[in-house]
């Protein structure tokens, strides 16, 4: 069969001298290449990031991305979702002034809310809709009401993702094999593991303060916070030579990693696990442990 593009070799002739064309490959393009024939286990591959990230073929940033949707390939909904005793939901029932005191005080966008029990969730609540019942009083709640997502605790992290995307609906609460709420995910802890943190206006800046003061009593303090700070801020005496942060002394005392919402008491006070990152604590609720705050009522 003859060349189709015979009748143009005087043009390509010159091409010859042009730069090679795997000079443009994308970053995918070149990163197959790189890997082939290919590493024989994720952690080989992980290990060929890096080796690109070495030789500069990829960029830092490139190499985490590209790590956390490997990673985020083997991972459920039930591994990085908010467990239920740790959600923020709206009860259908509670006065307005309630509900506004919440929303303020939390700053979430979207807010499961239940009827009776906190397990019975009937939709979901725009933080932004709530403004339209102190405009319109007569409005009804439940007019405002969304449909919520339920998925399983096994729905994997990829398909949640299309799912998120598709259907533009950004959270979704997460139940167990026994049809209960284990818990709630919403689409910025899916794409943080790819990603990393995303900050907000509550995130440290600029290496500022890392326990902070909550509306409710209790406090907020950050996984990297040094043990030291820590027996300051609450006057506790936690073991500060083994260990230089709060986190690493909790996985310690805990034998692991805690996940989101586990509570682990040390030195009469509770730390709840709000946040994790990259297979360590991002942030703790702090408050007094039930029996240190007994002592303290019985002083």
């Amino acid at each position: 069969m003859s060349d189709p593009h015979s009748g143009h070799h005087g043009r390509h002739k010159g091409a010859d001298r042009l730069p090679p064309r795997a000079d443009k490959r994308n970053l995918f393009q070149r990163l197959v290449e790189l890997m082939t024939p290919g590493p024989d286990s994720r952690d080989q591959l992980i290990e060929s990031l890096a080796d690109a990230e070495n030789r500069e073929v990829i960029a830092p940033e490139s190499r985490m991305m590209l790590e956390g949707v490997i990673r985020m390939a083997d991972m459920t909904a039930g591994d990085v979702m908010v467990a239920a005793p740790r959600m923020d939901l709206l009860d259908i029932d509670a006065p307005y002034d309630e509900l506004l005191h919440l929303v303020i005080d939390t700053g979430h966008s979207r807010f499961p809310v239940y009827e009776g029990q906190r397990d019975n969730v009937i939709g979901i609540l725009m933080a932004k809709d709530l403004l339209k019942l102190q405009r319109a009083p007569e409005l009804n709640l439940r007019t405002l009401l969304r449909p919520a997502v339920f998925v399983p605790e096994s729905k994997g992290l990829n398909e949640l993702l299309r799912d998120f995307r598709s259907n533009r609906n950004h959270l979704a609460m997460v139940i167990d094999e026994f049809g209960n709420t284990a818990g709630l995910l919403t689409i910025e802890d899916v794409l943080e593991e790819i990603v990393g943190e995303i900050e907000d206006e509550f995130d440290d800046k600029d290496g500022e303060s890392s326990i902070y003061t909550l509306a409710d009593g209790s406090h907020r303090v950050a996984g990297d916070a040094g043990i030291r700070s820590v027996n300051e801020s609450f006057a506790a005496r936690l073991p500060a030579d083994d260990f230089d942060t709060i986190g690493g002394l909790v996985a310690h005392e805990l034998g692991r990693v805690p996940r989101r919402g586990e509570s682990v008491a040390l030195g009469g006070l509770q730390f709840s696990v709000m946040l994790t990152r990259g297979g360590a604590v991002r942030w703790f609720k702090v408050t007094r442990a039930p029996e240190a705050a007994a002592g303290d009522d019985g002083a």
